[in-house]
Order: C-alpha cells, then structure tokens, then sequence
C-alpha cells in the first residue's frame, strides 16, 4: 500500500479541532500525484514506486523526460519526481493517481524537506554558542574562542563546532498529526511547523513511528 505523497507547503495558519481548541497547522497541498514507475523485486531488484507532482512546461522539459512519462500514459512530464520504496510488490499500476484521500484527520504523518538556506553563519547563529561578554571593551563577542588544545592531541577534535554554511539541508519532521483533510482542494492540514520555506515542495508520508493504534 502506498502511503506517501508529494505536496507543497503553503504556509501556516491556525483552526479549531472538535474541541473547540486552537491548533496551529501547516497547509499542504498534497497531490494529486501520478505514478510514472513501477519497480518489483523480479524486475529492479526492489520494490518502490515513482511519484510525479505538479506539470512541467512542455518547452522546459527533455525528450527522455517526455517519453519518460508518456509511458506513463501522461501527456506533460511532471515537475518534481520522487522515489517511494515498498515492502510489498506494488498492486498499483503507472498512470494511476494517488490523491490527498490516503490520508485522514488523525494520522501522524512524517514531513520531509529541504529547510531554508541562511548562507554563511557563525557559532553563535549556527550553533548557539554562548560566546563572550557584550559588556564594552571586552573584545571577544560572538567569536567561536578555543577549538582545541596544545600539543596532544595537536589538532582540532573532529566535528568540532565551527562557522559554515547553515541551512539547505534535507530534514524529517516526525510524528505530526492530520489535523483535517479538505479533498476537494488537495489540501492537507498538520499540525505545527515542516521544513522549507512557502512554496517549496515537501515529501509527506506516514508515520514510521507514533501511530495510533485506531489509526
């Protein structure tokens, strides 16, 4: 059974729950995602399928991607294609479409996607060192200070903290709850925040971890 479905994040919002609670959610718009590949154990070596989100201009994509999903029975190649691996053979079939109805109010979801790229920052943005004092004249604020010792072990420890790149990089929100799934608009509402910045696209499956057991 496929439980995975690509989507965009459209941003945050807040609605009530059957309690009459508050509940700040994050707007996806998941689906509808057509199947472009199948792959078995007798074929691939492994079970998986392949999603296709969203359409791509016909001028922007290649011939190899083009005839990639018309034998997929699609007319557009899709814009963003993604791997979703299986435990069983799959039952189904290239062409199909899997929508946001996979899903229901209740679930825990995963949520994976690229988090927003801030370029290059320090330890104290990066890592929250605590630096030095801001009181005047001390001239040691937001530097990283000492980044190893003397002759033993002569070098720096690896994975030591230090300033970089920060940002950009692939991050998995686990075990977030369907608050509501509006299917007529593909939309799907989780509960808290998910990587990346509006607009971006996101991979929304369902939990591996902290499922309920009536889900």
């Amino acid at each position: 059974m496929i439980t995975s479905l690509l989507g965009k994040k459209l941003g945050m919002t807040q609605v009530y729950d059957a309690n009459n609670v508050l509940v700040p959610v994050t707007v996806v718009e998941a689906g509808p995602c057509s199947i472009v590949q199948v792959k078995t154990t007798a074929t691939d070596g492994y079970n998986a399928v392949q999603l296709g989100f969203s359409q791509q201009k016909t001028k922007n994509s290649t011939r190899a991607e083009l005839n990639h999903a018309k034998k997929a029975g699609l007319a557009v190649a899709p814009r963003v294609l993604s791997e979703v691996r299986l435990g069983d053979t799959p039952t189904a079939k290239a062409g199909d479409v899997l929508t946001v109805e996979i899903f229901s109010a209740g679930q825990m979801v995963d949520v994976i996607g690229i988090s927003k790229g801030k370029g290059f920052a320090g330890v104290v943005k990066r890592f929250r060192v605590a630096g030095g004092p801001a009181s005047h004249g001390s001239m040691f604020h937001r530097r990283i200070g000492s980044i190893g010792m003397r002759q033993t072990p002569g070098r720096s420890w690896k994975n030591q903290k230090m300033p970089g790149h920060m940002g950009s990089e692939r991050r998995t929100v686990q075990n977030l709850s369907v608050v509501q799934v509006i299917g007529e608009k593909n939309l799907l509402l989780v509960k808290g925040a998910i990587p990346g910045a509006n607009g971006d696209d996101v991979l929304v499956r369902l939990a591996i971890k902290g499922q309920p057991k009536n889900a």
